[in-house]
């Protein structure tokens, strides 16, 4: 079966020689059936408050960026996209905008590049650090997101010209609980753009095994992980 391994103080997974042979739909069981446990509901209400006091410990801090974003390039200080929820449902994710106006693809069919020219240097500079996702602690006070869980993706999202749902049929799955600011997927590395079908998989990989062993203190150790994420070598550019 798979299980989490934690070697000095990584969690990542791990794979015995004797699911090598299971299809990866199987590896993972029915996620939406751990939404009805007590953690599930603890933590929605450790979001509410975790979000709040974040919201006004940073509020500073967002501010400065707002500012940074309005006076460095031309448009609105937020980027809204509607993205998939739980259940699937279309919610709209907030961010602090980082590409030009003219160059924004609202659909996110046309994922972020290395040195992508659509990018402006203070979006740049947000993105590796992650900070342009701050706002997204709104979204979580309203419901819509959580602070730990399955990154939100664009509706069109696409690997080598190939559709993610088409690419990996247990993808939907990822969709049974609210999306997250931070989950197990971007504190092991596989973050930002989805470039390869290998990364992809991956990706859900880690998130389906997030939400059948999901526990606070899974989500926890997560959050203390996420404070270094933006001195990874690798990941949103």
């Amino acid at each position: 079966m798979t299980l989490f391994t934690e070697l000095d103080g990584n969690l990542t997974l791990s794979d015995s020689s004797q699911d090598s042979d299971l299809s990866r739909k199987h590896r993972h069981p029915d996620a939406g059936a751990a939404r009805s446990g007590l953690s599930w509901k603890l933590k929605t209400v450790a979001d509410y408050i975790m979000a709040s006091v974040l919201l006004l410990s940073f509020a500073p801090v967002l501010a400065a960026i707002a500012l940074a974003v309005k006076f460095s390039s031309p448009g609105p200080i937020f980027f809204r996209q509607p993205r998939y929820g739980a259940g699937r449902n279309v919610v709209v994710v907030t961010k602090f905008r980082t590409m030009r106006v003219e160059g924004t693809d609202m659909t996110g069919k046309r994922q972020a590049t290395r040195d992508d020219d659509r990018v402006t240097p203070v979006g740049r500079f947000l993105r590796k650090t992650c900070l342009d996702e701050l706002p997204q602690l709104w979204d979580v006070l309203c419901g819509k997101m959580s602070l730990v869980g399955p990154r939100p993706h664009a509706l069109v999202l696409e690997v080598d010209g190939e559709s993610i749902e088409d690419m990996i049929p247990e993808y939907h799955e990822r969709h049974t609980v609210r999306p997250g600011m931070t989950g197990l997927a971007q504190i092991n590395g596989n973050r930002g753009p989805v470039h390869s079908r290998s990364m992809a998989e991956e990706r859900v990989d880690f998130d389906l095994e997030y939400i059948r062993s999901h526990s606070l203190l899974l989500d926890a150790k997560i959050l203390v992980r996420t404070l270094f994420v933006p001195f990874q070598k690798e990941g949103s550019f």
